[in-house]
């Protein structure tokens, strides 16, 4: 089928199952937006700082869609939807959400994420791949997922309460003391609006991601495309709207911790949590495509180590960085489409990505951190003299 045919065919046969799926959608970002909106004012309270929040609360509320599909995926035995969207999530996250962020406003990356965020999403991207090897990961890997999640977040909280950021818990923390002199009904209230924002939350969630996933599994049986395209394109940008919406906002507002740890722990937790808890609930695991370990998964992991140099050279994700990020999203997304439909100009545009852009994309991040290195070296040869010690 021509690229060009597929979509008048989409709509004529499936208007229903359309309609479903962007209602789903709908659920999916109203659910997420009411789980953060509850999650990050009681985290705030507790005067946790923003780039911790951005990596768990928020990372964690807005990766709820992506946990909701692919737990059902899996648990109905549709292992391609709960892997791509976990994988073109992944890529989503980065290339668009980043690049889109980082347009609206040049993301200042800080050193916690240099040193040991991003370092960490680079090597669970690298674990997913490994215990795909087999072609499957299995219960025990996803248990061992899973367990990760859970250390990698209690270490965070335990980082958070040494270093706690003074300003963010005086603003919040007086916010809750003037609730406070209202009397104990007032602080009642508090706690059970936003409990009743997550609960809600997650109530949208749940019947969202049915929806969602329902329809596009009709959708790719029926247009011929297979669920891991399906998974790895409009599954995974729909369920990654919530941390689109809340980058680009937190990057208007100036909260660009909030905009990057979103990211970061985001990608960390769809591997951890979301991949683990998938695999461990499916009866015989998760199986993965060839497709996967031999493009998709090695392209999540090159854009997550791209990462590294990127936010390494002044510790800034610039605009023309972003547009870089953008582009390569639309590459990526134009090579699933032509081969899903496996159009003639395939080969052409395969051999032109890999033989002339991925190098001189290499060469050029190269290049722009041996500058930041020399500068670097310069700079402690010549530190600024620092007044004495009172």
């Amino acid at each position: 089928m021509r690229i060009l045919e597929i979509f008048p065919a989409l709509f004529e046969r499936n208007s229903m199952v359309i309609a479903m799926l962007v209602a789903g959608l709908v659920l999916l970002v109203v659910g997420a937006e009411a789980l953060v909106r509850g999650a990050s004012k009681l985290a705030a309270i507790a005067g946790i700082s923003p780039l911790i929040i951005g990596l768990t609360i928020v990372a964690y509320g807005t990766s709820a869609p992506e946990m909701a599909v692919s737990i059902l995926s899996s648990y109905a035995g549709q292992p391609d939807i709960a892997v791509g969207n976990v994988v073109g999530s992944n890529i989503f996250n980065i290339l668009l959400i980043l690049g889109v962020s980082s347009l609206v406003a040049p993301l200042i990356v800080a050193q916690q994420l240099i040193r040991l965020d991003v370092p960490i999403m680079i090597g669970v991207s690298f674990l997913m791949l490994l215990f795909g090897l087999d072609g499957r990961i299995g219960r025990s890997d996803g248990i061992i997922l899973f367990l990760g999640a859970i250390a990698y977040t209690l270490f965070l909280v335990y980082q958070s309460r040494k270093e706690q950021n003074l300003d963010v818990q005086q603003e919040y923390q007086q916010e809750y003391a003037d609730r406070a002199s209202g009397g104990d009904r007032s602080v009642t209230m508090t706690w059970l609006i936003n409990l009743s924002y997550i609960a809600g939350g997650l109530v949208l969630l749940v019947w969202g991601s049915r929806w969602l996933v329902d329809s596009a599994v009709a959708i790719a049986r029926s247009v011929g495309v297979s669920e891991l395209v399906i998974g790895l394109t409009i599954v995974s940008a729909g369920t990654s709207l919530p941390e689109l919406a809340t980058s680009v906002v937190a990057s208007f507002k100036g909260e660009r911790d909030i905009a990057v740890g979103n990211v970061v722990g985001s990608n960390i937790f769809n591997i951890l949590a979301v991949l683990g808890l998938s695999a461990a609930v499916s009866p015989s695991g998760l199986l993965i495509s060839d497709a996967v370990l031999r493009f998709d998964g090695l392209v999540m992991v090159a854009v997550a180590i791209a990462c590294l140099p990127i936010f390494f050279t002044g510790n800034l994700i610039t605009r023309w960085e972003g547009f870089v990020f953008i582009g390569y999203y639309a590459a990526y997304t134009l090579y699933l489409i032509l081969d899903s439909t496996q159009h003639a100009i395939l080969p052409l545009y395969s051999r032109v990505m890999f033989m002339f852009v991925l190098p001189l994309t290499v060469l050029t991040i190269a290049v722009i951190t041996l500058r930041e290195v020399r500068r670097s070296r310069q700079r402690q040869k010549s530190p600024l003299k620092e007044p004495p010690a009172q």
